[in-house]
């Protein structure tokens, strides 16, 4: 354990994991929050492995891991261990099984510490594993949590019953889009009035506008090869557009990169469709910088996984990109039908062809769309602004020290400078 922590705020951040290839939102609100003054330690429940190494984000402060095992601290630590005996009786009460018995340990281990460095708040990213360990911080220790929700944590993953608990006992809940936050409103209609909207923030101006060069048009898409992103639409799409000159690049990885590949192949354009692998921020960067336009042909997934508001459509209205995706959950809320980009339906290759053609055709009409994209990322995602919405709602909440009021007041106003 670390022998001293530095949490003047009385709060500190708890990820899953941090920081991560497909969580980049995370990072740039922790990053715009220390950046601006805000004093605070960040854990997380595990290392990022396998992931590309991030190269653009310097202002992070440290992070304190948790340990990836704890059979060692079960077999030496006597006390450790009957306080974990006697908190598995709870789980099993309260949850009917021990399949989430390492959020105990994670509780009990971070427990003390966070006590000892008089961290009274933390905030989770997802209702997933960091929320339930923040669940039982809660129950054993005392620390209140808030959570920001996404996407496959609320429409997916946990068993509602549970969910329903995990909110019940948070502080707040944020969640990043208006379809969220009205879906979490009817799900869950005794918590409502805790439920509240910011969007997932980005520094649009670390992103070069696309210069949207002459020659053969590129075209881009990004995100875990998995069901929900489309990509297996947005292959056919490619394949619809026949004799038609371009480049796509899919980036990412993910369970989905073979059969990608060979649905490439099969098709015949695996000369024009390249299915990457992942790539650190930097070198996405470039590659929007010299691109014709971003596509993510969103989808509802069988499980009912999908996505809400994709930071990677973020990233590209930020680079000066008109963006092609579907009607799924939040992403009209980003993307301008006709003024910013199109929306498509999902699982329509024909109607998604037909707008990338219109966009392989009409350069001007993709800089126009574009630059409209970039003014909106800027109105509505600048990171200032959500960073600072999301400290308005934990102060209104009294999440922060009182001792250190001046620096949240100081934040606030340079937020709004």
């Amino acid at each position: 354990m670390p022998s001293t922590i530095s949490a003047p705020l009385g709060f500190a951040y708890l990820f899953e994991r941090f920081p991560s290839f497909s969580q980049t939102f995370c990072v740039r609100e922790v990053e715009a929050m220390h950046g601006r003054g805000l004093e605070f330690p960040v854990f997380s429940i595990h290392k990022p492995a396998g992931e590309p190494v991030q190269d653009c984000f310097i202002d992070i402060g440290p992070i304190y891991f948790l340990p990836e095992k704890f059979d060692t601290i079960l077999a030496t630590d006597t006390g450790f261990r009957r306080s974990a005996r006697k908190a598995l009786e709870s789980l099993r009460a309260l949850w009917g099984c021990e399949d989430q018995k390492r959020r105990i340990y994670e509780a009990l281990w971070l427990g003390p510490m966070l006590r000892e460095a008089g961290i009274r708040h933390v905030h989770v990213h997802f209702a997933g594993s960091a929320a339930r360990t923040a669940f039982w911080l809660k129950r054993l220790f005392g620390v209140e949590y808030s959570i920001t929700a996404h996407a496959n944590d609320i429409f997916r993953d946990d068993p509602r019953e549970r969910l329903d608990q995990i909110f019940h006992c948070a502080t707040a809940v944020i969640t990043v889009s208006e379809f969220s936050l009205a879906y979490l409103r009817e799900k869950f209609p005794s918590e409502r009035e805790k439920f509240h909207r910011v969007f997932n923030g980005i520094e649009a101006d670390r992103f070069p506008v696309s210069s949207h060069p002459d020659g053969r048009p590129l075209i881009v898409s990004v995100g875990r090869y998995i069901p929900k992103k489309g990509f297996c639409t947005l292959v056919e799409a490619c394949s619809r557009l026949e004799l038609r000159d371009f480049e796509c690049q899919i980036v990412g990885n993910g369970p989905l990169e073979v059969s990608l590949k060979e649905q490439a192949a099969l098709l015949g354009i695996q000369d024009r469709v390249q299915i990457t692998g992942p790539k650190p921020e930097g070198e996405i960067k470039r590659l929007l910088e010299r691109s014709r336009m971003f596509v993510l042909a969103c989808a509802r997934a069988e499980d009912g996984a999908m996505d809400n508001l994709p930071t990677v459509i973020m990233e590209a209205m930020a680079a000066g990109l008109p963006v092609i995706s579907t009607n799924v959950a939040a992403v009209s809320e980003m993307v301008v039908d006709g003024e910013t980009g199109f929306v498509v339906p999902e699982r329509d290759s024909a109607a998604l062809a037909r707008k990338m053609a219109c966009l392989l055709e009409n350069p001007h009409l993709a800089r126009t769309m574009g630059l409209n994209g970039r003014l909106r990322c800027r109105e509505l995602f600048n990171v200032d602004q959500t960073s600072a919405s999301l400290c308005k709602i934990l102060t209104d909440y009294g999440v922060f020290s009182t001792r250190r009021t001046d620096v949240i007041h100081a934040f606030f106003r340079r937020s709004a400078a």
